[in-house]
């Protein structure tokens, strides 16, 4: 009977442990990680992420070179995605970063750190109540850490003043 009591305890700490060691990974947010996200300078970036974002606390993600933040995650960032090309989607620059603005999934904000490479792109689930400019803000700090290639331009960063000749006179006379 004594053995019985043995194997009945061992069997209880055993499934205790189980328990334990489930219920601590179930916290964590399940990610895809980008093609790229082995490339040392995401490491940088991630080493450097806020702890929180737009006042969402972050969490543990099963992917290299992610991060995420609220519970449900409601910020998701992937590192070591390829890079966009040149593009007519909106662009900002927050704090030194360059960000291309995709809302063609609205209420879900897709933000690419335009000219960066590797790549990065922030998912910002707006029914959530969070701001992506508060996201993209508080990010940009760590996201300067990856090389910057290009950087977002207007049209008028584009036009050649001397194909329209020289400009009106004000005081020219008219009429």
């Amino acid at each position: 009977m004594k053995a019985r009591t043995v194997r009945t305890a061992a069997l209880v700490l055993a499934a205790g442990a189980v328990t334990t060691v489930l219920t601590g990974c179930s916290g964590d947010v399940p990610m895809i990680p980008a093609d790229d996200a082995n490339n040392p300078a995401c490491a940088d970036v991630i080493v450097r992420l806020p702890s929180t974002v737009d006042g969402l606390d972050r969490r543990y993600t099963n992917a290299q070179s992610t991060g995420a933040w609220g519970d449900p995650a409601s910020v998701l960032l992937y590192c070591g995605i390829e890079p966009s090309g040149p593009t007519t989607d909106s662009c900002v620059s927050v704090n030194g970063v360059d960000w291309i603005i995709d809302d063609s999934r609205a209420p879900m904000f897709r933000f690419e750190a335009y000219g960066r490479s590797p790549g990065l792109e922030v998912v910002v689930n707006f029914d959530d109540d969070v701001s992506g400019t508060n996201v993209i803000t508080e990010l940009s700090a760590s996201v300067k850490k990856l090389p910057q290639e290009r950087k977002c331009t207007t049209i008028a960063d584009t036009i050649d003043d001397s194909q329209f000749g020289d400009a009106p006179q004000a005081d020219a006379p008219g009429k």
